[in-house]
């Protein structure tokens, strides 16, 4: 398996600042897109565990969209062959001083592109 392809990475990190994009204006129907609609797809929140893309979805629709801009910093998008690859990162909000985000995704190529399988959200003090 060849690590980092760099087309296929130059495709997962497009795809990364799409879903970020999304994400900070609260594009719900993207955000939907970008996640593989299974039951078997998970995220794990800051105050949630959500299992199948149907609760991620509800979620997703019944959240607020205000004040989500962030930084993000740390960045690191890997690919393992041509179909898979994990994204994590840092998030930084002005609204939470002294905290830190962290954020991992697992992202899988299938039929409809890159779409992600499993995430994970939480945040921490920052210098803990």
């Amino acid at each position: 398996m060849e690590i980092n392809i760099a087309a296929v990475k130059a495709e997962v990190e497009a795809v990364f600042e799409e879903y970020e994009t999304a994400l900070v204006s609260n594009d719900v129907d993207t955000l939907d897109r970008l996640f593989l609609n299974a039951p078997t797809t998970i995220r794990y929140g800051g105050g949630e565990n959500l299992y199948g893309y149907a609760e991620i979805a509800a979620f997703r629709s019944a959240r607020a969209g205000g004040n989500l801009d962030r930084t993000l910093a740390k960045t690191v998008i890997t690919t393992y062959g041509a179909d898979f690859a994990t994204a994590a990162t840092l998030f930084y909000r002005d609204t939470s001083p002294g905290k830190v985000g962290r954020q991992m995704q697992t992202w899988v190529r299938t039929d409809a592109g890159w779409q992600v399988v499993a995430a994970h959200v939480s945040v921490i003090d920052e210098y803990a």
